[in-house]
């Protein structure tokens, strides 16, 4: 291995290691929350509602709590693993060592898609036990997966780098990405509500990966399948260059 790899893989270990210490709040917590969610939609939901658009709506539902747990687990270990070693000047050592800031930022950012992924590949699992979950277009499902995590670890990193406290990434999550999630058709049909909440729902970017991620399990979308991919695509190359440029430049991480 090169020294830039070794860098890599020991900056990448240690993001790893820093939740997997305490995996019975970063990978149970959310896995518990998760099956708390299937059950309660599922089972008592489940029994009135039916079938959406021909899918039993427990299946419908698991694709999006797939997709939100994911989502909020790559965004949640960043955001605070940055916050954390900013407090603790450990961020200013790894910016002054020869590991480039793209390594930096990667190392970061797989730290966090990491913990989305197995919360996710565990939900996945939990959830197959209990239901007959298809997967039927898995050449759409694993792109989609692998962006929606990459996107929301890499939305973890701006907004840990940005805040000044805590208490700005309970914000974050709590009052802009947890409504965004719950508004963008998780437990529900789009094109069920009437108007102008339909109209208003399509105005949600996590309504688009929602779809996606639907659609690679049991095949249903609302949306374009290529135009969901290739913005998603690009909104995620955007944002790693943002924070590529603030890693850079050192904003707000050097003293």
């Amino acid at each position: 291995m090169s020294a830039a790899q070794i860098r890599f893989a020991t900056l990448w270990r240690r993001e790893v290691n820093r939740f997997m210490k305490i995996k019975k709040q970063t990978l149970g917590a959310p896995l518990l929350e998760t099956f708390l969610y299937i059950s309660v939609f599922g089972a008592a939901l489940g029994s009135r509602i039916d079938k959406l658009h021909g899918i039993d709506y427990v299946v419908f539902v698991i694709p999006g709590l797939i997709m939100m747990a994911f989502s909020t687990n790559a965004f949640s270990n960043n955001s605070s693993s940055i916050l954390q070693q900013k407090f603790q000047g450990a961020i200013q050592d790894q910016l002054s060592s020869p590991a480039s800031p793209a390594e930096l930022l990667l190392a970061f950012s797989l730290g966090g898609f990491m913990r989305g992924l197995i919360v996710a590949v565990l939900t996945f699992i939990a959830s197959a036990l209990l239901v007959d979950l298809p997967v039927d277009h898995v050449l759409v499902l694993i792109p989609s997966l692998f962006l929606v995590g990459f996107f929301f670890s890499q939305l973890g990193v701006l907004i840990g780098v940005r805040a000044e406290q805590f208490d700005d990434v309970a914000f974050a999550q709590t009052f802009v990405l947890t409504p965004l999630i719950f508004l963008g058709g998780v437990f529900y049909s789009a094109a069920l509500l009437p108007q102008p909440y339909e109209t208003l729902t399509h105005f949600n970017p996590i309504y688009y990966m929602i779809n996606l991620v639907r659609y690679g399990f049991v095949g249903y979308t609302e949306v374009s399948i290529s135009f969901s991919l290739l913005a998603l695509t690009a909104a995620t190359a955007a944002i790693f260059l943002v924070n590529l440029r603030l890693f850079s430049k050192g904003y707000r991480l050097r003293a």
